[in-house]
């Protein structure tokens, strides 16, 4: 063979190479892209099944653990949860990727979520319960402290009245409440 012959082969073989190594960067990056993509079917109380983006679905830790030690395969169940608060649940979950991706501002988000927890007694509190069951902690945190906030300052016969809880004490065992627990209203 003559030396341009031999360079050619060596250039080839180079570009070969090269090509061959950008292929494989190419393939790496679909299939990372494509991971990330990947959606989680949560089934519910009713077995509805809600097919909701990987990112989106481990923000509670309930479900990322789940998908950790099950796969993708099956839909994770979660038979405490109702379709309608999934529903809600997956909204705030939605929200929330959405405005950590985009960097929204403090006050966007608090402006989101006084709107979001302005439902009725019974979906408020079913929200606190799957919250707590799936592991979300600033759901969490977001539900409770609407429910604080509206007790603040009352009496515990108006949080009665307000959240329509009956009294199921007699006079005497309320008397001896408010004796033992007298420390909380000295301030």
């Amino acid at each position: 063979r003559s030396a341009a012959a031999s360079a050619s082969i060596f250039r080839d073989s180079s570009c070969l190479r090269w090509a061959g190594e950008q292929t494989s960067r190419l393939i790496e990056f679909i299939m990372a892209d494509d991971s990330e993509c990947t959606a989680v079917k949560l089934k519910s109380k009713q077995e509805e099944v809600f097919e909701v983006e990987k990112e989106v679905a481990c923000r509670s830790i309930t479900v990322k653990n789940m998908v950790e030690d099950t796969g993708l395969d099956a839909p994770v169940p979660l038979p405490m949860v109702d379709s309608k608060i999934l529903i809600k649940v997956i909204e705030y979950c939605k929200y929330h990727h959405r405005a950590e991706a985009e960097a929204l501002p403090e006050d966007d988000k608090s402006v989101w979520d006084k709107d979001f927890v302005r439902v009725d007694d019974e979906t408020l509190f079913n929200l606190i319960l799957a919250a707590n069951d799936l592991d979300i902690k600033s759901l969490l945190d977001l539900t409770c402290k609407t429910v604080a906030d509206e007790i603040k300052g009352k009496t515990p016969e108006e949080i009665r009245t307000r959240f329509n809880i009956k009294n199921d004490f007699t006079p005497e065992e309320e008397e001896e409440v408010k004796r033992e627990n007298a420390w909380c209203e000295e301030r």
